[in-house]
C-alpha cells in the first residue's frame, strides 16, 4: 500500500512537474520566437528608427537594439566582425562596399529612402545665405567655420563637397569646414551657436530646436540622397527579415514621413 501511494506521489509528482514545465514552454515560447535585433544606421535616421522599434516591440515581442553613427563607420565595424543584423546607410557607397565584399545579403537590399541636403544657422541667426542666386557661404562664414561631415568618408560630408562644387564655391568654403565625425555631430555645433552655418540634412534640422533651415540646395546639385538598408550576412536573428519588411511596409513608411524623410528617388 505503502509502495503504491509513493508511486501515486511520484506520478503526481511528475505530472505536475510536467505541468509546470509545459507552463514554463507555453510562457517562453514567444521570448524565444522574437529574438532580438541589431540595428546599425545612419545617424540621421535615429529618431525614425528608435520610435519604429518601438511599434515593433509592441506588436511582436522582439526586442531591437540600435546603434546610430556616420555609415562609413558602421560599415567599417560590420567589416570587422562587430555584431549586426540590419544596416542601414545614408548613401550607396558604403553599402556597396558591403555588398562587394559579401558582408551583406544582397537579396535582401532596398532603397528605403530619400533626404535633401540644407544650410542652417543657429535658431534666432541673421544669416541666410540664398544660393539659387549665388550667394556665397564663405563670404557668410566671417571668421567662423561650416559645420558638415567630413567629405572623405562621411556621406553628409560627401553630398556637401559635391553641391559646393557644383555651385562653385567648395574651394572658397573647404579652408573653413569644421569637419565632423556624423551629421548628428554637425547639427550639434551648430545648434550650441559654436558655428554660423552647417550643411546637414532636412531632416535633421526639424529634430533640433536650436537651428532653422537657412537656405536649400538645388536638388541638381548633389547626387540623389538615398537610404539603402540591407540584412548582415552573418546575422542569425530569426526576427531581423520580419522587422526589415516592418520598416518598409506602410505602417512603417508612415513613421518615416512623420520624421521628413521622403521615398527613395531613382538612382541616377
Amino acid at each position: 500500500m505503502a509502495k503504491r501511494a509513493n508511486m501515486g506521489r511520484r506520478g503526481f509528482t511528475s505530472a505536475v512537474s510536467a505541468l509546470v514545465l509545459g507552463v514554463g514552454i507555453a510562457l517562453c515560447a514567444p521570448a524565444a520566437m522574437a529574438q532580438d535585433v541589431l540595428v546599425l544606421a545612419a545617424a540621421s535616421t535615429k529618431n525614425a528608427v528608435d520610435k519604429l522599434a518601438a511599434q515593433f516591440k509592441a506588436k511582436t515581442g522582439a526586442s531591437v537594439t540600435s546603434s546610430f553613427a556616420a555609415s562609413s563607420a558602421l560599415a567599417k565595424q560590420i567589416e570587422n566582425g562587430a555584431p549586426a543584423d540590419i544596416f542601414i546607410s545614408a548613401d550607396l557607397d558604403w553599402m556597396d562596399y558591403l555588398q562587394q565584399r559579401n558582408l551583406i545579403r544582397t537579396d535582401s537590399r532596398v532603397s528605403l529612402l530619400g533626404n535633401e541636403l540644407v544650410v542652417v544657422v543657429p535658431k534666432g541667426s541673421k544669416l541666410k545665405p540664398d544660393l539659387a542666386k549665388g550667394g556665397k557661404l564663405a563670404d557668410q562664414l566671417g571668421d567662423g567655420r561650416l559645420a558638415t561631415g567630413d567629405p572623405s568618408n562621411v556621406p553628409v560630408g560627401k553630398y556637401a563637397k559635391a553641391a559646393l562644387e557644383k555651385l562653385e564655391q567648395w574651394t572658397a568654403v573647404e579652408p573653413k569646414l569644421a569637419r565632423a565625425d556624423s551629421v548628428r555631430a554637425a547639427l550639434v555645433l551648430v545648434s550650441r551657436g559654436e558655428v554660423p552655418l552647417g550643411i546637414v540634412y532636412r531632416t535633421d534640422a526639424a529634430i533640433d530646436p536650436g537651428v532653422e533651415v537657412a537656405a536649400t540646395f538645388p536638388p541638381d546639385s548633389y547626387p540623389p540622397v538615398i537610404y539603402p538598408a540591407a540584412l548582415v550576412a552573418a546575422s542569425k536573428s530569426t526576427a531581423a527579415a520580419t522587422f526589415l519588411d516592418y520598416m518598409k511596409s506602410p505602417d512603417g513608411m508612415a513613421v518615416w514621413k512623420e520624421f521628413g524623410f521622403v521615398p527613395a528617388p531613382k538612382a541616377p
